[in-house]
């Protein structure tokens, strides 16, 4: 399919308004968002977004639709969510593609991304009918005492360019099914697949004469902030740079609203002596590699004993001789571009600190250049030896800027691992059992996600997804992180003749 054809199919014009609830595509006066393709540097399309005007329509269609939705039985409410991962599944060559085209990562992740939402579909449908509350013994005769979670209102979800479809999905998904309806505000690098959505879940939503205002879409920076000011939004789910999560976080908390963060990682592999190094090379190339490096769990340092350093270094600098960088709409490059001029800037950048404060490359870095990389957002990948207290390695370059270091005993590995402000993804490659318990015990890695023999990238949806430190604390997808979306009240029921009070207190009149 050419772009022209993905646009077709999922329902995209040249010209789109940025606000819809549902079906309902609004008019706006915001700025004009043109949409340009890190693939060739072209324009795929422009929209109008949303302005305050268009915000408010919105958010009283959300409000509105809300009333109604947390009446509906949960198990009618994961009916909807079975038919929208049912469309999904129709829609996932087109979509994928577009994800591809639009933010730049090869088919196989863009196909992958959709398949995340479908998984996390499933996944919520199961779940609407395990929204389980306790039950727990009151101290009182002739009292019941339990806890029940009722929906929260409205949710805000505001996601970012690296994954235009998925993390909204995750958060969607959890929030309808819970009995919540969604505000989501996508990245303005990559809006046109959150309007393909829009297109996609709307046709379920009528097919059930279900209210529009269940799904809504604003578009434009200028929404991030009316979002997260606005009292009607007990929840924000943001998604993107611990600077601006920072801000987000005290706007919400000051109106006493919620907020689930996910932001930055510095995520590293420990290489262990006693590593399968082949396997180990697989994980640290597609972890640092994929998406060019721009997913919040890609491998920024790999931390390597010392006795096997040489070794898998020179495997690693052969791996990446092998990475064919172009087109990610070809399926037989591993990675596409860089999403804009500005994440180029960065990579130089960063290349640029790790050479003034002392570092060396193994393999170089720059700029490709030539017939098929016109936009100038392609980049090779590339390794630098460098010490992990470097200011540089402290920080996350969303790029495909991969640090390598030494380590001695698996202690000082994992000091190395957790010393850092972030704190989402770690893994050890190892065979030894006791390193691998040590990684994952209390006094091991400080993340939200360890793991062991595989790398730091592509977390399943079955398990919470989150980290610590810098990285927020929140989670989202499996698990229990559907509590996150609720209220919880707990309840007493008392059911005999007399009045007793708790601990003992005497009242009588």
């Amino acid at each position: 399919m050419n772009i022209n054809e993905i646009l077709n199919k999922l329902g995209i014009e040249p010209d789109n308004s940025g606000t819809s609830t549902g079906s309902k595509w609004l008019a706006s006066k915001g700025a004009v968002i043109s949409s340009s393709s890190p693939v060739n540097g072209q324009v795929i399309a422009s929209l109008q977004s949303t302005d305050a005007a268009g915000y408010e329509k919105v958010m009283e269609q959300a409000s509105q639709a809300f009333l109604h939705w947390r009446k509906v039985p949960a198990p009618k409410r994961g009916e909807m969510v079975r038919q929208f991962g049912d469309a999904l599944r129709e829609h996932k060559d087109a979509l994928g593609a577009l994800v591809s085209f639009e933010m730049g990562k090869s088919l196989q992740e863009g196909m992958g991304e959709v398949q995340e939402m479908i998984d996390i579909c499933d996944f919520a449908v199961g779940l609407s009918r395990q929204l389980y509350g306790l039950t727990m013994h009151s101290e009182r005769p002739g009292h019941r005492m339990y806890e029940q979670w009722h929906p929260l209102g409205v949710v805000g979800i505001i996601s970012a360019f690296n994954f235009p479809v998925a993390v909204w999905a995750w958060n969607t998904a959890l929030a309808w099914v819970c009995g919540n309806v969604c505000v989501w505000k996508p990245s303005s690098k990559t809006p046109l697949c959150a309007i393909a959505c829009q297109h996609i879940v709307a046709k379920v939503l009528k097919a059930n004469d279900l209210p529009e205002g269940i799904s809504n879409l604003v578009t434009g920076n200028a929404c991030g902030t009316l979002i997260n000011e606005d009292k009607r939004i007990p929840l924000i789910s943001f998604t993107g740079s611990t600077r601006v999560g920072k801000v987000v976080s005290a706007t919400v908390a000051g109106r006493f609203g919620r907020s689930i963060l996910e932001l930055g990682g510095n995520n590293a592999i420990v290489i262990s002596a006693s590593a399968d190094l082949e396997m180990s090379v697989i994980g640290a190339v597609f972890g640092a590699v994929g998406t060019a490096g721009q997913r919040c769990t890609s491998t920024r340092r790999l931390i390597i004993h010392e006795s096997v350093y040489d070794d898998f270094t020179a495997k690693l600098a052969k791996a990446y001789g092998q990475i064919k960088i172009g087109d990610p709409l070809d399926e037989n490059n591993h990675m596409g571009p860089l999403i804009d001029q500005g994440a180029v800037e960065d990579y130089l950048n960063a290349i640029e600190q790790v050479k003034q404060q002392g570092g060396r490359f193994l393999v170089e870095g720059g700029v490709v250049n030539g017939p098929g990389f016109e936009s100038g957002c392609y980049v090779k990948p590339c390794i630098a030896e460098v010490k992990n207290h470097y200011a540089i390695v402290q920080e996350e370059t969303f790029a495909p800027v991969l640090y390598v270091m030494k380590y001695k005993d698996i202690a000082e590995a994992i000091a190395m691992q957790n010393d850092v402000p972030q704190g989402l993804s770690s893994a050890i490659m190892t065979l030894n059992l006791r390193e691998a318990e040590q990684f994952l015990s209390a006094a091991g890695s400080d993340c939200g996600i360890a793991n062991v023999n595989i790398g730091t990238s592509g977390a399943e949806i079955g398990g919470a997804f989150g980290g610590e430190k810098e990285t927020g604390g929140g989670r989202e997808s499996g698990s229990d992180a559907w509590k996150g979306y609720m209220r919880r009240q707990t309840n007493t029921i008392n059911y005999s003749n007399t009045l007793p009070l708790a601990q003992g207190i005497k009242f009588d009149l």
